[in-house]
């Protein structure tokens, strides 16, 4: 009687704990200070409100693009979070769902506004780094210029991330527009990089790491790279500075999308509509150095100068043809490989 009753209360707790359990949603974004803010900064709010628990599975965007590949029919993800190029191939291989409608997006800016599966919470603008004492000594004119990185005098000092990277394939893009092509006729683009740019280039340089060391140890002195990447080597005391070019910066986004068939749509909808609350956009342009995609954040004047931000500056940065350029991203690797990085 005893073994019955204790049976039937363990089995009572248990369907108990199961109609209780919290939903979980899988999360797949980016390592680093990334992971470690959304952990300890942006995640638990969102846990306490809607009594979920939020999994992180950190990777970069090709880490995290990969495994929608592989699971492609039976996701675990329910969120994913990665460059922009990445999350428009994400939609375009259908491992994206489509956006719920919500208030919110209408407060983001229209460059963010990728399609109706996906969309950009936070904003990177590429353009030139520099060193600034070192332009200095050399009696040297602070870059404005795109073109600048062609003048003889920078031979062998300048680094820029290569078309692995997403600086690299923006670079190929900017001078193919330069010199009247296009995403669509990127010839332009591969012969100014060959005979114009490439003289000038010491390194095509993937990791952020070592492009930081590059600058710090005097081996370049210019450079092509992400505001986000250029605020973090000045935090060190770095004499740099990101220059939004003449004929502009370009935009490179951090886009985000609902998984397809995920066990918890509802939950991974109101995850990606809490990434564009002003507050957590605030916090990301604070701790990222991620430009606010909603039109209605606040930042204080420090943050504000370190981010793409506001009206004016957003609309400034240049948009890349990401579904023209993620047809191409092969045969332009293949390219890259045989006539740049030779």
């Amino acid at each position: 009687m005893k073994l019955t009753t204790l049976m039937c209360a363990s089995l009572m707790a248990s369907a108990v704990s199961t109609v209780f359990a919290e939903p979980t949603l899988y999360l797949g974004s980016f390592g680093g200070s990334n992971e470690k803010t959304m952990k300890e900064k942006v995640i638990p709010p969102f846990e306490a409100k809607h009594k979920a628990k939020v999994v992180y599975v950190a990777g970069n965007s090709t880490d995290t693009l990969a495994k929608l590949q592989a699971q492609k029919g039976r996701q675990e993800l329910d969120v994913v979070i990665m460059d922009d190029g990445p999350t428009f191939q994400a939609a375009q291989f259908g491992f994206c769902d489509k956006l719920a409608d919500a208030p919110i997006y209408k407060d983001v800016y229209d460059i963010a506004k990728y399609n109706d599966k996906s969309i950009g919470i936070g904003m990177v603008a590429t353009g030139l780094v520099y060193n600034t004492e070192a332009f200095k000594k050399a009696g040297l004119p602070a870059p404005t210029s795109w073109e600048d990185l062609t003048n003889p005098k920078f031979k062998q000092k300048i680094a820029i991330p290569p078309i692995s990277n997403g600086y690299g394939l923006q670079t190929l893009v900017m001078f193919a527009k330069l010199r009247k092509g296009s995403e669509k006729n990127i010839d332009p683009g591969f012969t100014a990089l060959q005979k114009e740019v490439g003289p000038n280039v010491l390194v095509w340089e993937p990791s952020p790491g070592k492009m930081a060391e590059l600058f710090q140890n005097g081996s370049v002195i210019l450079g092509v790279w992400g505001s986000g990447r250029v605020s973090s080597l000045k935090a060190t005391g770095f004499p740099a500075e990101l220059v939004y070019p003449k004929e502009g910066a370009l935009a490179l986004g951090v886009g985000a999308c609902p998984v397809v068939n995920s066990d918890v749509p509802e939950l991974a909808q109101a995850f990606l509509q809490y990434m564009l609350t002003p507050e957590v956009q605030a916090l990301m342009a604070a701790s990222e150095g991620w430009g606010p995609t909603n039109r209605n954040t606040k930042l204080e004047p420090a943050v504000a100068a370190k981010v793409p931000y506001g009206p004016e500056q957003i609309g400034k940065l240049l948009p890349i043809d990401w579904t023209t350029a993620n047809e191409k991203r092969a045969e332009w690797t293949n390219r890259w490989n045989r006539t740049i990085e030779r």
